[in-house]
């Protein structure tokens, strides 16, 4: 299994902290988890991870869970060509999906880094993502055999999810999230 180094520091993310929240953290307070070589599509995880970017892990988490069940969906804002309009529950962009098998990816690296969180003593609840990326990992080379002795190439790329995230004083975490839910 191929490791990747961080993309981001502790240095890094007590810096971010100090320009978004205005609050002054130590290395203590911070918390990283990986997710390696996940069969997802990466566009779609690209998306998510701009979306839960600011969300504290219960947060993040109910958010997923939500898209799951196919309640709410993750807005799409990079790549949107020949993507369907959808009834979204935010204003002005209409470009959404519904990642199920993404959304269980990312739930699986939020439960380790809570559950790394929880290890280091760290409130859970006063946990903010501050960082969130994905990488390209492997690809899984396939080939599919067709007739007259030729064969079709089919490869499957793999994911490899970052996160990272702060403990935070309590008057600066986010008490909700700016989106409504749809209502079923």
């Amino acid at each position: 299994m191929a490791r990747i180094d961080w993309s981001i520091d502790a240095e890094d993310i007590i810096k971010r902290v100090k320009e978004i929240y205005g609050a002054s953290i130590t290395e203590d307070q911070v918390v990283k988890a990986l997710g390696y070589e996940y069969r997802i599509s990466w566009k779609k995880a690209v998306e998510v991870a701009r979306f839960i970017r600011g969300f504290t892990i219960k947060q993040a988490e109910e958010y997923l869970n939500n898209v799951i069940k196919m309640r709410t969906p993750i807005p799409i804002r990079r790549f949107t060509k020949k993507q369907a309009h959808h009834t979204t529950p935010w204003e002005g962009w209409p470009v959404a999906k519904w990642p199920v098998k993404v959304a269980k990816a990312y739930l699986e690296v939020l439960k380790n880094l809570e559950n790394n969180a929880s290890y280091r003593g760290l409130n859970v609840d006063n946990v903010v993502i501050i960082h969130a990326a994905v990488h390209k990992g492997r690809k899984i080379r396939n080939y599919m055999p067709r007739a007259f002795g030729r064969s079709t190439p089919w490869f499957q790329d793999t994911v490899t999810i970052e996160l990272a995230g702060a403990e935070i004083p309590e008057e600066n975490v986010p008490k909700r999230l700016k989106l409504r839910p749809r209502p079923y």
